[in-house]
């Protein structure tokens, strides 16, 4: 039997370099919480790893009026940061509802991401959000809008010998009006069953710019254009509330699994909608 092989790469070079010589054949490894449940339920049998949780890839910063994210920033890391708490709440929110704190202490956004599961909680935000993602491999580099980069249940853009380097998010406006919804089978440390983000700016009762995120209800985490763009210009009252929330459950493709039936994720996708919206009807 082949001998397994593991890397500690030193910084982001490293990792690229290693991806490169391997050809797809390496799994990048990081808090390992997705990984190597994989890996435990034996549904995957990596040949080389490569560790990366020590390359310098764990930062916060500030660019003008952007928040980057290194994609070895954990979830604890991101909800303490006082940066992301006061320019981008949304995230926050989100992350909040991440697993046990274990599991936040551990698990990391970019795996969030790279995963790419249809409830990822991280990826609902920042649909919402507008984020980018910085992709680099040995010879180049490049950024994807994070609506791009899923492309099916655990399939993403990335190519074989890229790296998820970091995530690039917008400020939020002060007044942007956003909130965020969660539903799983128990209160904590569960799947999504159905998530919710929205966003959007309000003017005398008028929306504009409007975003809805839907999570666990499609084969990828959901940018919801349909729905959003009913709400555009119009007055938030309960008939427009009732379209949009119509709209965006028609737009989406669950499934039955052992969470819950896809006419209840359909139906919950509507009903949190509708409880999210409301709560901006004066």
């Amino acid at each position: 039997m082949e001998e397994a092989k593991f890397y500690r790469a030193s910084n982001p070079k490293d990792a690229c370099d290693l991806l490169s010589k391997y050809k797809g054949k390496a799994y990048i490894l990081a808090g390992g919480t997705d990984l190597m449940v994989q890996v435990n339920r034996r549904l995957i049998a990596p040949k080389t790893l490569i560790y990366i949780g020590e390359s310098e890839l764990s930062y916060i910063k500030e660019d003008g009026n952007t928040v980057i994210i290194g994609a070895t920033a954990t979830f604890s890391e991101i909800m303490d940061s006082s940066m992301v708490q006061e320019k981008i709440p949304l995230l926050v929110a989100a992350v909040n509802h991440i697993g046990s704190p274990a599991i936040r202490n551990m698990g990391t956004i970019g795996g969030n991401l790279a995963n790419a599961s249809p409830a990822a909680d991280s990826a609902i935000a920042l649909l919402v959000l507008g984020a980018q993602l910085k992709l680099i491999s040995k010879n180049s580099e490049r950024y994807v809008d994070i609506s791009d980069f899923f492309i099916g249940p655990g399939k993403t853009l990335l190519q074989p010998d890229e790296l998820l380097k970091e995530v690039v998010i917008p400020s939020q406006s002060p007044m942007l009006k956003w909130s965020y919804r969660k539903l799983g089978r128990r209160k904590a440390n569960t799947l999504s069953v159905v998530s919710v983000a929205i966003s959007f700016h309000f003017n005398n009762g008028v929306c504009s710019g409007a975003r809805i995120g839907l999570g666990a209800v499609a084969p990828t985490p959901l940018f919801s254009n349909k729905a959003a763009a009913i709400m555009e210009g119009k007055r938030l009252d309960d008939k427009l509330i009732e379209q949009v929330a119509r709209s965006a459950s028609e737009e989406t493709e669950p499934i039955d699994d052992l969470r819950a039936t896809a006419w209840y994720r359909q139906s919950a996708c509507a009903a949190v909608i509708k409880q999210l919206l409301r709560q901006f009807v004066v």
